[in-house]
């Protein structure tokens, strides 16, 4: 959802549900060199409120992160949180440019699940049907426009430009994934709240998905299952995880069974893309990033019940810095996946 185009420094901005990160990178070509990174903790009650005092608050966290960072480009490109955006893969008739334009704008209505009036929509052919060569697969994303205005007029009053708008899962790819692979790959990003999946075929998504269990699902099923307080809940599950041999497996019985709902979703979402593009379309790898895929054992659970190679994320896989800064880099990398995507946007 560009607004701008032939903007030539910008950053990326991923206002996420526990932090505010931003990643601005120099250099064209498929590896950019890392200018400045930078993030904050904020309070996930001012993030998901839509009262105008805490967007103001939001506001002022993030003009605080920019004064921090030292930022001097004030054009941004903007993750859209997964939960705000509808996106969907749809088949249709190989038509000219213009003409799928208009027959995608006079089908978008049945498509998405709001009011076309009350939406904003874009949408890209990323390769022919698998059910029918006739016809092309499109992605198709919408979002509401009172989220995208309000969250324009919050950036604009501390100064940004903001230059394009993005879902965050289609940031999270570019980052993560290369883009020349035919083998389908699976990125699950396993935040606070929820876990975005997405299978990405070819370089472009073929099916996204939130998923409404994240990893304080699974710290509140330890601090439950086991009678103790969040806190400790919270320093139990990130350091034992998906030990069975860890404290008699008692976290482990304590959070399989939110563990069990998580990857049930998985399975489901794996068949659902076997069912569109056949059975012996197998997913190759799935890539784990998100705060909850430093649970230990975690990638190896994965790996066993899947039997597929699983692999942490890489934030910085596209991005070149110095050698001296590879151990800070690279722990915090699962964390700002979105922000180095929405960075590697093509200007």
């Amino acid at each position: 959802m560009s607004l701008l185009s032939g903007v030539s420094a910008f950053f990326g901005l991923d206002i996420g549900t526990t932090a505010v990160r931003l990643v601005e990178l120099h250099g064209n070509g498929p590896v950019k060199t890392l200018a400045r990174y930078a993030y904050v903790p904020v309070d996930s009650k001012i993030v998901l409120s839509d009262s105008k005092s805490d967007q103001q608050k939001l506001a002022q966290v993030i003009r605080d992160l920019l004064a921090q960072s030292r930022m001097t480009t004030r054009n941004v490109a903007v993750g859209v949180p997964s939960q705000r955006v509808f996106t969907t893969v749809v088949d249709f008739d190989r038509l000219p440019q213009g003409e799928l334009a208009k027959a995608i704008r006079y089908q978008a209505d049945s498509l998405i699940p709001t009011p076309l009036e009350n939406s904003k929509i874009d949408w890209a052919v990323i390769g022919e049907s698998p059910k029918d060569k006739t016809k092309v697969e499109v992605l198709l994303s919408s979002v509401e426009n009172t989220f995208v205005e309000q969250r324009l007029d919050m950036l604009e009053s501390i100064g940004l430009e903001v230059i394009a708008f993005e879902p965050d899962n289609l940031a999270l790819t570019r980052a993560l994934v290369g883009q020349d692979t035919a083998v389908p790959q699976m990125v699950l990003d396993i935040g606070s709240k929820s876990t975005d999946l997405v299978v990405t075929m070819n370089g472009s998504p073929r099916l996204t998905r939130s998923i409404p269990t994240g990893a304080e699902a699974i710290i509140r099923a330890a601090a439950q299952n086991l009678n103790i307080e969040d806190k400790q809940a919270r320093q139990f599950v990130f350091k034992f995880g998906l030990g069975k041999d860890k404290l008699e497996g008692r976290i482990y019985d304590a959070i399989i069974g939110t563990v069990d709902i998580l990857t049930g979703e998985i399975d489901k979402s794996i068949k659902f893309f076997q069912s569109r593009y056949g059975d012996n379309m197998r997913i190759g790898r799935m890539i784990v990033t998100g705060g909850a895929s430093a649970l230990p054992e975690f990638p190896l659970f994965l790996a066993n019940k899947f039997g597929v190679e699983v692999e942490i994320g890489n934030a910085w896989r596209n991005v070149s810095f110095s050698p001296e800064r590879q151990n800070e880099l690279l722990a915090v990398s699962n964390h700002f996946g979105v922000a180095a995507g929405l960075a590697e946007r093509a200007e």
